[in-house]
Protein backbone atom coordinates (compact mmCIF):
# COMPACT_ATOMS: atom_id res chain seq x y z
CA UNK A 1 0.00 0.00 0.00
CA UNK A 2 1.16 3.52 -0.79
CA UNK A 3 -0.52 6.84 0.00
CA UNK A 4 -1.15 8.34 -3.41
CA UNK A 5 -3.59 11.26 -3.31
CA UNK A 6 -5.41 13.74 -1.19
CA UNK A 7 -8.40 15.05 -3.12
CA UNK A 8 -10.17 18.22 -2.02
CA UNK A 9 -13.63 18.84 -3.46
CA UNK A 10 -14.14 22.45 -4.51
CA UNK A 11 -16.56 24.72 -6.36
CA UNK A 12 -14.03 25.54 -9.08
CA UNK A 13 -11.02 23.32 -9.74
CA UNK A 14 -9.32 25.99 -11.88
CA UNK A 15 -9.79 28.63 -9.16
CA UNK A 16 -8.41 26.24 -6.52
CA UNK A 17 -5.33 25.51 -8.63
CA UNK A 18 -4.76 29.25 -9.07
CA UNK A 19 -5.22 29.96 -5.35
CA UNK A 20 -2.78 27.21 -4.28
CA UNK A 21 -0.21 28.58 -6.74
CA UNK A 22 -0.61 32.16 -5.50
CA UNK A 23 -0.80 31.25 -1.81
CA UNK A 24 1.72 28.41 -1.58
CA UNK A 25 3.70 28.35 -4.82
CA UNK A 26 2.47 24.96 -6.12
CA UNK A 27 2.42 24.62 -9.92
CA UNK A 28 -0.40 22.84 -11.75
CA UNK A 29 0.56 19.32 -12.75
CA UNK A 30 -2.64 18.44 -14.56
CA UNK A 31 -6.06 19.92 -15.29
CA UNK A 32 -8.58 17.73 -17.08
CA UNK A 33 -10.21 19.37 -20.09
CA UNK A 34 -13.61 19.05 -18.36
CA UNK A 35 -12.37 21.29 -15.53
CA UNK A 36 -13.75 18.75 -13.03
CA UNK A 37 -10.36 17.45 -11.82
CA UNK A 38 -6.84 18.84 -11.42
CA UNK A 39 -3.57 18.14 -9.63
CA UNK A 40 -0.67 20.15 -8.23
CA UNK A 41 3.05 19.40 -8.23
CA UNK A 42 3.58 18.87 -4.51
CA UNK A 43 6.17 16.10 -4.34
CA UNK A 44 5.62 12.36 -4.12
CA UNK A 45 2.03 12.50 -2.83
CA UNK A 46 -0.45 14.24 -5.12
CA UNK A 47 -2.71 17.06 -3.91
CA UNK A 48 -5.68 17.05 -6.25
CA UNK A 49 -8.96 18.89 -6.61
CA UNK A 50 -12.29 17.68 -7.91
CA UNK A 51 -15.56 19.49 -8.39
CA UNK A 52 -18.43 19.28 -5.92
CA UNK A 53 -20.42 17.67 -8.75
CA UNK A 54 -17.84 14.88 -8.87
CA UNK A 55 -18.06 14.49 -5.09
CA UNK A 56 -21.84 14.11 -5.35
CA UNK A 57 -21.46 11.58 -8.17
CA UNK A 58 -18.68 9.57 -6.48
CA UNK A 59 -20.50 9.32 -3.16
CA UNK A 60 -24.08 8.86 -4.40
CA UNK A 61 -25.31 12.03 -2.73
CA UNK A 62 -23.75 11.20 0.68
CA UNK A 63 -21.42 14.14 0.55
CA UNK A 64 -20.91 17.31 2.58
CA UNK A 65 -19.32 20.38 1.01
CA UNK A 66 -16.75 22.28 3.01
CA UNK A 67 -17.92 25.71 4.08
CA UNK A 68 -15.57 28.54 5.00
CA UNK A 69 -18.17 29.98 7.38
CA UNK A 70 -18.47 26.68 9.30
CA UNK A 71 -16.02 25.00 11.66
CA UNK A 72 -13.36 23.17 9.63
CA UNK A 73 -13.50 19.40 9.25
CA UNK A 74 -11.15 17.32 11.42
CA UNK A 75 -8.58 17.09 8.62
CA UNK A 76 -5.79 19.44 7.64
CA UNK A 77 -3.32 19.81 4.83
CA UNK A 78 0.18 20.45 6.20
CA UNK A 79 2.74 22.34 4.11
CA UNK A 80 6.34 22.47 5.35
CA UNK A 81 8.15 25.79 4.91
CA UNK A 82 11.56 27.02 6.01
CA UNK A 83 10.09 30.46 6.79
CA UNK A 84 6.59 29.97 8.21
CA UNK A 85 6.02 33.68 8.88
CA UNK A 86 6.68 34.56 5.23
CA UNK A 87 4.57 31.63 4.02
CA UNK A 88 1.72 32.75 6.28
CA UNK A 89 1.92 36.36 5.03
CA UNK A 90 1.96 35.19 1.39
CA UNK A 91 -1.06 32.92 1.96
CA UNK A 92 -3.07 35.71 3.60
CA UNK A 93 -2.18 38.10 0.76
CA UNK A 94 -3.50 35.49 -1.71
CA UNK A 95 -6.85 35.28 0.06
CA UNK A 96 -6.34 32.61 2.73
CA UNK A 97 -8.20 33.24 5.98
CA UNK A 98 -6.13 33.41 9.16
CA UNK A 99 -6.95 30.85 11.83
CA UNK A 100 -3.82 31.16 13.99
CA UNK A 101 -0.71 33.26 13.47
CA UNK A 102 2.71 31.58 13.58
CA UNK A 103 3.62 30.28 17.03
CA UNK A 104 6.47 28.22 18.39
CA UNK A 105 5.38 24.83 19.73
CA UNK A 106 7.01 23.39 22.89
CA UNK A 107 9.10 21.06 20.68
CA UNK A 108 10.52 24.06 18.75
CA UNK A 109 8.48 23.80 15.55
CA UNK A 110 6.90 26.98 14.15
CA UNK A 111 3.25 26.43 13.15
CA UNK A 112 0.50 28.62 11.70
CA UNK A 113 -3.01 27.81 10.47
CA UNK A 114 -5.04 29.26 7.62
CA UNK A 115 -8.13 28.24 5.69
CA UNK A 116 -8.23 28.17 1.93
CA UNK A 117 -10.94 29.84 -0.11
CA UNK A 118 -12.91 26.59 -0.25
CA UNK A 119 -12.61 26.12 3.51
CA UNK A 120 -9.83 23.55 3.89
CA UNK A 121 -7.75 23.83 7.04
CA UNK A 122 -4.06 24.28 6.20
CA UNK A 123 -1.14 24.05 8.58
CA UNK A 124 2.03 25.89 7.65
CA UNK A 125 4.93 24.47 9.63
CA UNK A 126 8.67 24.40 9.85
CA UNK A 127 10.44 21.06 9.50
CA UNK A 128 10.55 18.97 12.66
CA UNK A 129 14.06 18.34 13.92
CA UNK A 130 14.75 14.65 14.35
Amino acid sequence: MKFGYTIVYVSSVADALTFYKEAFGFETRFLHESGEYGELNTGETVLAFASHAMGEMNLDGHYQKSDLSATPFGVELAFVADDVASAYTKAIAAGAVSVKEPTIKPWGQVVAYVRSREGSLIELCSPISA
